[in-house]
């Protein structure tokens, strides 16, 4: 009987404290972390499409290239990445605008807070992005497109009806895992000030002495996004899939 007294008192602060403002604070942060979450894909598909090309490439300058960039933002810790894009993009702006004379000698202009946070993210997301798209140009079967080829097909058409249709499809389970890192991911831009899922929680924390609570909470809100994406991943299989056989 204690415990569920307990219980329901727990419950019942946790509603004020909700009702008070910090429940509209946290559904900006899952905004703001859907926000980041979303840029940074972007980002990554077009840094990954354009690495994969890369270590696709029959010049060994290109392939060393995508190499490089898949082997340091795959092996340096995301932390570290964010805060050289943040901190250090700072110092390279505040530099040049020292140097243009647009801001004084004491002066400092801060890399904006979200701009640093998803170029960061972006970049770490589109090192994974290579390899998926990387490793679903190889799956394709060969004969395929040594038949495009052979009908006459030019480049670009063999890219626009064979090999995009097949990339998307085998992509895109793997790109579901890369959401799912994405969105952890994103939780490291609070360094930044973003205040995205985990800055609202960790405020809410400090302010009301519930850490127990809100980083509870966040910890559900963080696995309700990565599960609701599961299945939306899911359709977007079954769909790239639609015109595909598949075996018996």
């Amino acid at each position: 009987m204690e415990f569920l007294n307990n219980l329901l008192d727990q419950l019942s602060t946790a509603y004020e404290l909700l009702a008070a403002g910090w429940g509209v604070q946290l559904l900006w942060g899952i905004a703001w972390t859907l926000a980041v979450t979303v840029v940074s894909m972007l980002i990554g598909a077009t840094l990954g499409s354009l690495v994969a090309a890369a270590k696709l490439s029959q010049r060994g300058g290109l392939r060393f290239l995508g190499e490089s960039y898949t082997t340091v933002f795959r092996g340096e810790p995301e932390l570290l990445i964010i805060y050289l894009f943040y901190y250090g993009g700072t110092q390279v702006l505040t530099g040049v605008a020292r140097s243009t004379g647009s801001i004084g000698p004491t002066d400092i202009l801060n890399m904006p807070s979200f701009l640093g946070g998803v170029l960061a993210v972006g970049i770490i997301s589109g090192a994974y992005q290579a390899e998926v798209f990387r490793g679903s140009f190889l799956a394709i079967h060969r004969g395929e497109l040594e038949a495009a080829r052979a009908y006459g097909m030019s480049a670009l058409t063999r890219f626009r009806l064979v090999i995009m249709p097949q990339v998307l499809r085998l992509a895109v389970p793997g790109l579901g895992n890369v959401w799912q890192l994405t969105i952890k991911d994103s939780a490291l831009i609070s360094v930044t000030g973003v205040a995205e899922l985990m800055l609202s929680a960790n405020k809410a924390a400090r302010s009301t002495h519930h850490s127990l609570l809100f980083y509870t909470l966040a910890g559900i809100l963080y696995l309700v996004m990565t599960s609701v994406s599961t299945p939306i991943f899911d359709k977007a299989e079954r769909y790239t899939s639609r015109s595909f056989v598949r075996p018996k």
